[in-house]
């Protein structure tokens, strides 16, 4: 480690089974990119990795590792030239990664194969600052500081996994968070619950590891923001006196005692965690069942990158012909989740079509255009994230088949390609 950056530890998925004795469960404050940051380095979910905050460590590698790094995106270099994300990678021994200008998000995940060796603290690897046990040595990572790995034989062979485009998080964009009203949304009026439900709310500078801080409108209480101290759960939302949200995220408290107005859908803590402060978001409630509709289909998104998915496994283009059964079926879950159903596949073979249901936002070519491969045809919006459909392989455009603004199916042709 020759910078240890703003603030990197040592995170997995946290310590389970000790809040009845007040330890803070901890762990990754995006469990989702950490996950795929394992799985994309073939290891378990619950392996130890670097959870980066927004000013990247400086690192260099004194063996040859696979690695993959999810999450933000704060601009990752490998001797100084750019390092794809949410992909393997391998890295050779002495190289230099750095990071650069944050583009997207605030946290970063950097997976190693084989997973980070520090020592096991109530069943966790994952670093508590507050009370300075876990991770490497209970503290955020330095100069100097030197990381060893659990299984150190992984061999950097010539794997690829990739996290499918569509699957990838575009933070920042997309509809409200997500939440499921309750425990105590019956100490609000009604007017204190539409103010939570329609105005949007600012992270402030206040945020950390054990809450998201939000400015905006004031919350109404029907009587007062106390209440007997009950357990919390990531993604709480408690209300204090003075009217304003704060999402509980993974250093909470064990318990707490002001009233509790919701909580964030599990698919939805991500997008909180990788807020940044002067960002702002709008809360939309839905039910349990919906909540959990959108966890099995995250989870299926998530399990396409697992430890079957090897070279030949994934081809680098998903949105033409070939790719659109594969998209369709593997986004069955989420398409039913948003009430939408995957389409049968179109029999045409110069036709461009669609990797999944959604809206087209944008046609980036007119009838007559000359087209090389991989370059950007259609957009469309998906799962609250854009998504490009490009060329995969060069050629004339032929008829158009849809505008901006239509609703396509997975499968669906967009437009032919002669």
């Amino acid at each position: 480690m020759l910078d240890g950056g703003l603030l990197t530890t040592v995170q997995d998925l946290g310590r389970f089974g000790y809040q009845r004795v007040g330890v803070p469960v901890c762990g990754a404050m995006d469990p989702f990119a950490l996950r795929a940051a394992n799985r994309l380095a073939g290891n378990a979910d619950n392996a130890a990795a670097l959870e980066i905050t927004l000013v990247g460590p400086e690192l260099r590698f004194a063996g040859d590792a696979l690695v993959a790094i999810t999450g933000a995106d704060l601009g990752p270099m490998m001797d100084g030239e750019p390092l794809a994300m949410w992909r393997t990678l391998c890295v050779r021994r002495g190289t230099h990664v750095t990071f650069g200008a944050n583009r997207q998000g605030l946290r970063a995940y950097l997976a190693v194969a084989g997973g980070i060796d520090v020592p096991l603290v109530l069943d966790s690897r994952s670093t508590f600052t507050r009370g300075g046990f876990g991770g490497y040595d209970g503290r955020a990572l330095r100069a100097g500081d030197r990381l060893r790995l659990v299984d150190a034989d992984t061999p950097c062979a010539p794997i690829v996994r990739r996290m499918p485009q569509a699957g990838v998080p575009r933070y920042g964009r997309g509809g409200p968070v997500r939440v499921v009203l309750g425990p105590q949304d019956d100490a609000f009026t009604e007017d204190g619950l539409a103010t939570f439900l329609r105005d949007a709310y600012m992270l402030t500078s206040q945020s950390d590891r054990v809450g998201s801080r939000f400015a905006g409108p004031r919350i109404a209480h029907r009587t007062g923001a106390d209440i007997v101290s009950d357990g919390t759960v990531c993604g709480a939302i408690q209300v204090t006196g003075d009217g304003l949200p704060i999402v509980l995220m993974a250093d909470r408290g064990t318990t707490g005692g002001y009233t509790k107005i919701a909580t964030v859908a599990t698919v939805d803590l991500g997008r909180v965690a990788q807020l940044a402060p002067g960002e702002s978001v709008r809360f939309a409630a839905i039910s349990l069942q919906e909540a959990h509709a959108l966890l099995r289909a995250q989870e299926h998104v998530l399990d396409v990158i697992g430890a079957d998915a090897v070279a030949g496994a994934f081809e680098p283009v998903y949105d033409e012909d070939a790719a659109a059964p594969w998209i369709a079926e593997a986004y069955a879950d989420l398409a039913a989740a948003i009430d939408q159903r995957p389409a049968a596949v179109h029999s045409s073979t110069n036709a461009v079509r669609s990797p999944m249901s959604g809206l087209v936002i944008d046609v980036h070519v007119a009838t007559g255009d000359s087209v090389r491969e991989r370059d950007l045809l259609v957009t469309i919006e998906a799962m609250k994230m854009q998504n490009p459909v490009r060329a995969s392989r060069s050629g004339r455009v032929g008829r158009i088949l849809v505008s901006p603004g239509a609703t396509v199916d997975a499968g669906s042709p967009l437009l032919e390609l002669d």
